[in-house]
């Protein structure tokens, strides 16, 4: 008899576990609907690639994922002309399709190519993809992400050829992540016209803001129950 009250007095506790489990241990949609986002430049139709990812149209404003800011970018294509030998080699080492790098979305200077992507709050890696086709070795701007110059005085590569660089733990605090690229004259270079073939933004795995210190309070007050 005493057996079956300490059961039943321990029911409540168990519901609460199990509900603890279901809201904080399974991802919730806030916290995984924009965990990976992919755009590809100078188109507004979205792309599926060879992994069967998907690559969102970066012509675009106001999405779920996100959208370019101020000012809609200009395009350009180099669609028809081959990469070179070691920029398709670079693009294939890093599971990239060829597509991506056919266009660009770029911006006039003094205007820059401004995206805001809707990650939710935590922290990612950021990968920015570029081929040169029309100012080869001569165009130069900075890449800021998130505020800060991630990259200054970059410079794009020569002809055909690309760049894939990544940069990892962005923290996000306020649920969006902000893109922009700058044109610096201190880049010594005669083209100030700053662009992008891809972007890619992945969230690193467990990393919400404040949802470690959120876990172990509720934690804590759930293992009160079974006392």
């Amino acid at each position: 008899m005493r057996k079956g009250k300490f059961i039943f007095f321990r029911l409540p506790s168990l519901i609460v576990f199990g509900l603890f489990l279901l809201v904080f241990c399974v991802p919730s949609p806030v916290l995984a609907k924009m965990k990976e986002i992919r755009v590809w430049g100078g188109t507004a139709a979205d792309h599926k690639d060879g992994k069967g990812r998907k690559w969102y149209g970066a012509q675009k404003d106001k999405q779920d994922w996100g959208g370019w800011v101020k000012q809609l970018p200009q395009t350009a294509s180099a669609q028809g002309t081959p990469l070179t030998d070691d920029a398709d080699k670079l693009r294939k080492k890093h599971g990239y399709d060829e597509e991506l790098f056919f266009h660009v979305s770029w911006a006039a200077n003094p205007a820059t190519v401004k995206y805001e992507f809707k990650t939710g709050k935590g922290v990612f890696d950021v990968t920015y993809m570029v081929r040169e086709h029309w100012s080869p070795n001569n165009r130069g701007y900075d890449i800021i992400i998130e505020g800060d110059i991630v990259e200054e005085l970059y410079v794009t590569p020569g002809r055909s050829e690309i760049d894939i660089m990544t940069y990892e733990g962005i923290e996000v605090k306020d649920g969006e992540l902000d893109f922009e690229c700058i044109g610096n004259p201190k880049t010594g270079k005669g083209d100030l016209n700053p662009m992008f073939s891809a972007l890619e933004v992945l969230g690193q795995a467990g990393t919400a803001v404040g949802s470690a210190g959120k876990l172990t309070a509720t934690w804590g007050t759930i293992k009160q129950g079974f006392r």
